[in-house]
């Protein structure tokens, strides 16, 4: 799949070979009982989106390490097994690079609470809140849902999409 544009800058998708993030981040999408666990962001990149909990890797942890932390850290609960659904390369216009490892769950230890960075919501899965999202989650969520691995290359100027390239890789990682 694949989008076309005219973009800003230096930039064009699927992203140059030498291309390399500033920043690596986790995203945890959970679904139990047909309903997503979502949070809504408090503070950070994407504030006042409705979005999965995840964030920055730290030093000297894996991506996996780092969704489950960012699950406890936002959300106060503790993660089953995840499965990695996609990997999504994102450039903003401004220079932000980032490369985000999307992890799928469907169990967890506790009580999703709120926190400083984040309230928790549950949505059914046929009505996602893609107008609160970011505009990349309606293309690439429903190849998740379907438990196809992904990759992606996301081009954005602020919150506008502005090119992608997306690579429906395997059925399964």
């Amino acid at each position: 799949m694949s989008s076309t544009s005219n973009t800003p800058g230096k930039f064009s998708v699927p992203f140059e070979d030498n291309w390399a993030p500033e920043q690596r981040a986790s995203l945890v999408m959970m679904v139990r009982n047909d309903n997503m666990l979502l949070i809504h962001k408090k503070r950070g990149l994407g504030i006042g989106k409705i979005l999965g909990p995840g964030g920055r890797q730290e030093p000297g942890e894996s991506m996996e390490q780092c969704a489950k932390r960012e699950l406890k850290e936002e959300l106060c609960i503790d993660s089953g097994p995840l499965r990695l659904a996609g990997v999504n390369r994102f450039q903003f216009a401004d220079g932000l690079s980032l490369e985000v490892h999307i992890y799928f769950g469907e169990s967890f230890e506790g009580m999703p609470t709120e926190t400083a960075e984040a309230s928790p919501v549950w949505y059914p899965l046929g009505q996602l809140p893609y107008d609160k999202m970011w505009p990349d989650d309606e293309i690439w969520i429903p190849l998740m849902l379907q438990n196809r691995y992904f990759e992606g290359d996301w081009l954005f100027d602020h919150e506008s999409l502005i090119d992608f390239t997306l690579r429906r890789v395997d059925e399964t990682a």
